[in-house]
C-alpha cells in the first residue's frame, strides 16, 4: 500500500465518480481504475459498490476513509515537520549560560528568538565558562554565553578551546554593591582603595577562579588584599548577604534586581578593563536551529 494509492482512494470517495476523480489528481480513468483494484487486493476488501447505477463506498471502505485520511494527514504534518526542522523552525536549542548572562543579555536574546522561532525548545542551564567550552568542544550543547577571558589584572586566564567561534555581546564593567546604610552609598562613583578597610563577600573560588582570581588581582593593584568574611557560588546569595551587612562586594555588571532601601550598586572610578560576554559555538555544528539563533543574533 502507496500514499498515492490512498490519495486517489481518498478523492474517489470525496468524488463517489471515477471520471471527476480523475480530472482531480490529473490522471486518465483507465490508470485510476487499476490504482483502485490494486489497493483493493492489497487489503483483500472491496471499497466500492455500484448499488442502482450509483458507485458508493461499501462498509468496510468507509471505514478505510476515515483511516486513510487520518494517514495522510499525519504523512502531511511529517513532511511539513522534517521541512520546518531543516529550516531551524522546529528542533532543540541546548544553550548554557554564565550567571551574569541571566540579568540583561540572556533575557534579551531569547525573547527576540522566541519572538522570530516560537516552535523551537529551548534547553536551559547555568554553566562556567570552563564547562561550557569543554560541551561545546564535545557537542554537548550547541550555543554558550560565557566569559572567554579575564580581563587583564586576572591571575589566570581562560581562553576558548581551539576551533570554537565567538561573537561579543555585551562589555561589562566592575561594580561595587554596598549595604543601603553603607557610608559610602551616598557616593556615585568610588576609588577601588576606598574599600581596602572593608570586609568582603566575594564569589566562591571553586566555582569561580578566573572571577575570584581577577577582582582579587583588581584590588591587589589598589593596593590592598580583600579581607573576604563570606563567600558565595551565586550572585544572588551575595547580594543578599551584602544586604544583610555582612560586607560588600565586587560584582560584574548587570547586577540582578534587588531592593534600593536594602543594596546599592556604585561604579568605580578606577581604570578598570570591561568584562566581555560573548556567544561561543562550534562551527562544525550543523543544526539548523543554531544557525537560525545565530542569524537572530
Amino acid at each position: 500500500m502507496e500514499l498515492r494509492q490512498l490519495r486517489s482512494f481518498v478523492v474517489v470517495a470525496e468524488e463517489l465518480n471515477v471520471g471527476r476523480a480523475a480530472v482531480r489528481l490529473h490522471l486518465t480513468q483507465p490508470t485510476l481504475s487499476r490504482q483502485i483494484a490494486a489497493l483493493e487486493r492489497d487489503l483483500g476488501v472491496e471499497l466500492f459498490a455500484r448499488i442502482k447505477k450509483r458507485f458508493v463506498l461499501t462498509a468496510a471502505g468507509e471505514t478505510f476513509l476515515a483511516e486513510a485520511q487520518d494517514l495522510l494527514r499525519r504523512s502531511d504534518e511529517a513532511v511539513r515537520a522534517a521541512q520546518r526542522t531543516q529550516r531551524g523552525e522546529l528542533g532543540t536549542l541546548r544553550l548554557r549560560f554564565v550567571q551574569s548572562a541571566t540579568f540583561e543579555v540572556l533575557p534579551r536574546l531569547l525573547g527576540a528568538f522566541r519572538t522570530a522561532y516560537p516552535k523551537v525548545v529551548l534547553d536551559l542551564e547555568t554553566m562556567t565558562t570552563l564547562h561550557q567550552t569543554e560541551a561545546l568542544r564535545d557537542g554537548r550543547i550547541d550555543v554558550g554565553l560565557l566569559r572567554p577571558s579575564a580581563p587583564s589584572g586576572g591571575t589566570e586566564k581562560v581562553e576558548l578551546a581551539p576551533g570554537l567561534s565567538s561573537r561579543v555581546v555585551s562589555s561589562d564593567p566592575v561594580l561595587v554593591a554596598l549595604p543601603a546604610r553603607h557610608r559610602l552609598a551616598r557616593r556615585k562613583r568610588l576609588r577601588l582603595s576606598e574599600l581596602a578597610d572593608e570586609s568582603f563577600v566575594f564569589y566562591a573560588r571553586p566555582t569561580g577562579p578566573v572571577v575570584y582570581d581577577t577582582l582579587v588581582g583588581f584590588c591587589r593593584a589598589a593596593g590592598f588584599t580583600p579581607r573576604i568574611e563570606q563567600d558565595a557560588a551565586d550572585v544572588q546569595t551575595i547580594v543578599s548577604l551584602v544586604a544583610a551587612g555582612l560586607g560588600v562586594s565586587l560584582l560584574i555588571a548587570p547586577t540582578p534586581p534587588s531592593d534600593p532601601t536594602s543594596v546599592v550598586y556604585r561604579e568605580l572610578s578606577d581604570d578598570l578593563p570591561p568584562w566581555q560576554l560573548s556567544v561561543a559555538w562550534s562551527p562544525d555544528n550543523r543544526s539548523p536551529v543554531l544557525t537560525r539563533f545565530l542569524e537572530v543574533i
